[in-house]
């Protein structure tokens, strides 16, 4: 009974820190552009994430209702294994998570827990205890329709607020305005994360209670609200810097009106997913965004080999994740308790041996941007503003008249 209950209280930490990994792998939604257009300072910006994120926690439980009572058939499963094999799955999950932040890739966090949690149970328990149809229903679907809906909102939404702001074509400052906009449209992201990521979290522990017998509502606890809110909140404050720079400058060179875009359009879509359950990416929500917002700006340029490697990400994730997950499932399947003891031991020396390789090339706040959030400037602003019609015709009537006047 020991063993059992110390297994269980295991699992729930290994949770908070996939939780904890989740928050820093995440920041970049909500703030990567806002600090690469000068709207907010870096470390303001990963300040009010966490603040929003943490509130945001409080807001909804469908989506945790969705994991505790859903994907798994928790019914048909052993109390006396499937700790184990959460375990299992969030090990997975981790090592997915830990390796794409040191490639600075934008990976979904919920595919690496889903897939993790999918292989591991098929491994401990059998394909059979597993829905597929909310699988396919409420992660897969969402995953293929959500990144292109929010791009498609990113593009006209630029497309809108170019066409509404074409007075100020003249003044490169001109749309300086849109930064304050930004500020509310990435809190709103923020919080829209909270509502949506911290739930997975809570939503694997209430499964582990409901299967282990202490609980029986899928309902999550007043405990692990807070116990997931604090540690999603801690984890964005921790910045994730790597991906910051590869959502901020890496895809687009963002500008005010785009960045304000592509938030408005992740936040309405991650806010409308959490009211109907839908276990969303918002790493691919706002990955989409910014390329939609890319697309938009006439003359901007979108890097496609960068979106080429995230998309690769995107594909790999459930397998990749889902393969860590079996195999550590399996060494426990094989092994027993020592089993669980030597996945402990691997885990612990992945997450420090990436941590320590990313050391070598540490990416901060001082670091993660271009010299444009830098400066505080929201756009590089040229020493001279480009010709008006006007000015091109004034120009053209001159020269003739000067090439007059030399006959």
């Amino acid at each position: 009974m020991e063993t059992a209950a110390l297994l269980v209280v295991l699992v729930i930490a290994l949770a908070l820190f996939f939780d904890f990994t989740n928050g820093f792998h995440d920041t970049a939604n909500a703030m990567a552009t806002p600090i690469a257009t000068g709207a907010l300072k870096p470390k303001t910006a990963v300040l009010l994430a966490a603040a929003l994120n943490l509130a945001g926690a409080f807001l909804s439980t469908e989506v945790a209702k969705t994991i505790s009572n859903g994907i798994i058939h928790e019914d048909d499963i052993s109390a006396a294994i499937f700790p184990a094999v959460i375990f299992a799955g969030l090990i997975g999950a981790i090592t997915w998570n830990m390796l794409t932040w040191l490639l600075g890739l934008p990976s979904s966090s919920s595919h690496a827990l889903f897939g993790g949690l999918i292989g591991a149970t098929i491994v401990g328990v059998g394909a059979y205890a597993i829905d597929f149809s909310v699988v396919i229903s409420k992660v897969i679907l969402p995953a293929v329709i959500a990144p292109l809906t929010a791009g498609i909102i990113a593009f006209t939404s630029t497309k809108l607020a170019y066409v509404l702001t074409r007075r100020y074509d003249t003044r490169p400052d001109g749309r300086d305005g849109f930064r304050f906009g930004q500020i509310f449209t990435s809190s709103l992201v923020a919080l829209a994360h909270g509502t949506n990521d911290a739930q997975k979290t809570m939503g694997i522990i209430t499964l582990l209670l409901i299967t282990v017998g202490w609980q029986t509502s899928p309902e999550p606890q007043t405990w692990v609200i807070f116990a997931c809110a604090i540690t999603i909140a801690l984890g964005t404050y921790m910045g994730g810097w790597r991906i910051i720079r590869t959502l901020g400058k890496g895809l687009t060179e963002v500008k005010p009106a785009q960045g304000f875009s592509a938030e408005a359009s992740t936040a309405s879509t991650i806010l409308a997913s959490s009211a109907l359950g839908f276990a969303l990416s918002t790493t691919q929500v706002a990955s989409g965004s910014v390329i939609g917002s890319g697309l938009g700006r006439r003359g901007s340029k979108v890097r496609w080999r960068t979106v080429g490697r995230i998309m690769i990400g995107w594909l790999l994730t459930l397998p990749a994740a889902g393969a860590v997950g079996a195999l550590a499932a399996l060494v426990v399947v094989w092994l027993g308790d020592w089993g669980i003891l030597i996945d402990a031991i691997a885990a612990v020396l992945i997450i420090v041996g990436l941590f320590l390789r990313s050391r070598r090339d540490s990416v901060t706040a001082a670091n993660a941007m271009s010299e444009v959030a830098d400066s505080g400037m929201a756009v590089k602003v040229k020493r001279n503003p480009p010709p008006t019609r006007r000015s091109r015709a004034i120009k053209r009537e001159q020269e003739r008249r000067d090439k007059e006047a030399s006959k």
